[in-house]
């Protein structure tokens, strides 16, 4: 039976390869998304633009909190998976 379900299924091997290619794809994104060295680096980058006045207070104030948002699920997550980071 094993053998008739994967001639049926062959001619779908290019959509569950594909979808595992997304998959493959989506989890890179959320691990460079979700690197807390890559939000620290960009909370530094979103002082070093308010030092430098091309962005005001309410901008600096609004993509603050989405870094640390972020930052505080990362930490989470490496918690949850025992990578918890000492800092």
């Amino acid at each position: 039976m094993g053998l008739v379900k994967e001639l049926l299924l062959l001619p779908f091997a290019p959509v569950r390869g594909s979808a595992w290619v997304i998959e493959q794809v989506v989890q890179e994104a959320e691990r460079i998304y979700y690197d807390p060295a890559s939000i620290r680096a960009e909370l530094a980058r979103l002082e070093e633009l308010l030092e430098a006045g091309e962005i005001d207070e309410e901008e600096f104030d609004q993509a603050e909190d989405e870094l640390l948002d972020r930052l505080e699920i990362a930490l989470r997550k490496d918690a949850g998976h025992g990578n918890g980071m000492h800092t």
